[in-house]
């Protein structure tokens, strides 16, 4: 009989490595190079590898702290001890916040403006909260965990972080953007961008061969949002990523109705990934806050200039409150997907609704494409009567459903689009673009379905002929 590896836990130790510390308040009590050995010992013969982590400390952009771990692993008797990445879910109990001496539970809240400095020539890791705040760096390094970015940034608000994006781009260089995007999103490109020089191409980014003809030689950014908002379509992201990097252009995706529980655009060829956090990351419809993920150190660094320059830095309180709420986040984009499918199967099948924008339909136009990207399809939806006069009584009727624009609370919310989150937007353009006013745009929450279900049913019944 084959004998059985038996793994005896021994010793570990740690030590700082004085050449290495930055001049940080911290170094008393945070070492800057740490070593973790373990040693396992299989029929009395003792086994090491080695494994590399890196740690960046965000709250001073210039610093890096290195850290090396010692790592079991077995070959004898084939068995391999492998470290795998962690679910989403697991992350999100389990994000970095130990530059707290005391270990708390609750990521401290480092509510100051401007921080002690060593002295009158040296400079701590944090200097001014626009600049960097610990608060805020737990945060960021959780959300780039989550969409497996090298860097990520919070701003006070997704239109804020949209506006970093913008910035890159400079005089006489072009955007191309989808034409079913977030209305405020619209209201920048159409309104905002262009008085810095910058010409905005707008396209169906569901359609590659319109796509194809509009990026060209002059394409510095492409931005996009799949599923988009509030039709619902869907764009190949890994395609276009494709086509923009070859005329050397970057790609923005607006991920904010998949979250990284759902999708990693960055993982599809995208460079820039962008949240309203407001949405599903907080899910509470209680802060404003905006995030950029972000592929690459040169493209981080600019991102951050821009963010510092202009002071779009996400406050301390405000990063708390995310860090919060950010902990349900799988667990509430589950129950809510959940409820949504089933709403969008009840409106696909109900007499008074003539079409559903649900990527989780089988007939929709996009559904194989979408799935191909993405793990599910949300709980935005949204879907047509017919009839102006049917669709302001079925807003206006629910009980369950808070008329409000935003979407990814916990509550469920309904809308019309045209007269609310896309009314900046001229009514001939949202006409050509298909987006009609009888359009009625659900985010659904996590409240028993069959409640949300029999409450829409009513409103549907009793509205005008």
């Amino acid at each position: 009989m084959a004998s059985t590896p038996t793994l005896k836990p021994l010793v570990s130790s740690l030590y700082s490595d004085p050449t290495r510390h930055c001049g940080s308040l911290l170094e008393n009590y945070f070492p800057r190079s740490f070593q973790v050995k373990k040693e396992l010992s299989l029929e009395g013969k003792l086994k090491l590898s080695t494994k590399q982590f890196r740690l960046n400390c965000l709250g001073h952009r210039d610093m890096d702290v290195s850290a090396s771990v010692l790592a079991d692993s077995v070959t004898d008797a084939q068995l391999d001890v492998n470290e795998e990445d962690p679910s989403i879910s697991t992350l999100l109990m389990n994000f970095d916040s130990n530059f707290d001496p005391y270990g708390a539970m609750s990521t401290p809240l480092y509510q100051t403006a401007t921080f002690k400095q060593p002295s009158a020539t040296e400079n701590g890791p944090y200097d001014y909260t626009r600049s960097g705040n610990p608060t805020r760096d737990v945060l960021e390094r959780l959300l780039a965990k989550l969409e497996k970015a090298d860097r990520a940034f919070c701003f006070t608000s997704g239109m804020a972080a949209l506006s970093a994006v913008a910035n890159l781009v400079g005089i006489g260089q072009e955007i191309v953007a989808g034409d079913d995007i977030y209305g405020g999103s619209d209201r920048l490109l159409s309104q905002v961008t262009p008085r810095s020089g910058v010409v905005v191409k707008r396209v169906n980014t569901s359609d590659l061969s319109e796509v194809a003809k509009v990026i060209g030689p002059k394409t510095k950014l492409v931005w996009l949002e799949s599923p988009t908002n509030p039709r619902q379509q869907i764009a190949d992201i890994r395609r276009i990523a494709e086509m923009a990097h070859t005329h050397g252009a970057i790609l923005l995706v607006d991920n904010s109705i998949m979250t990284p529980v759902l999708s990693r655009p960055l993982e599809l060829g995208a460079d820039i990934v962008m949240h309203s956090a407001t949405k599903f990351i907080a899910g509470h419809s209680d802060l404003m806050a905006g995030v950029l993920a972000v592929k690459g150190e040169s493209l981080a660094k600019e991102l951050y200039f821009l963010q510092n320059a202009v002071g779009s830095g996400l406050a301390p309180f405000d990063c708390w409150v995310c860090l919060r709420g950010i902990k349900t986040m799988a667990l509430r984009v589950e129950k809510q997907q959940e409820n949504a499918q089933k709403i969008a199967e009840f409106l696909s099948s109900h007499p008074r609704v003539k079409k559903v924008n649900y990527a989780g339909l089988p007939n929709h136009l996009g559904r194989d494409l979408h799935y191909s990207q993405a793990k599910g399809a949300g709980s935005v939806l949204s879907f047509l009567t017919g009839s102006l006069a049917l669709s302001k009584h079925v807003v206006e009727t629910t009980k369950y459903f808070s008329i409000t624009v935003s979407f990814g609370s916990v509550k469920s919310l309904i809308s019309l689009p045209c007269f609310m989150s896309h009314a900046s937007i001229p009514s001939a353009v949202r006409e050509a673009r298909g987006l009609t006013e009888d359009l009625v745009r659900l985010s659904v929450g996590i409240e028993d379905v069959e409640d949300l279900i029999a409450d829409l049913d009513n409103a549907l019944r009793t509205g005008p002929l």
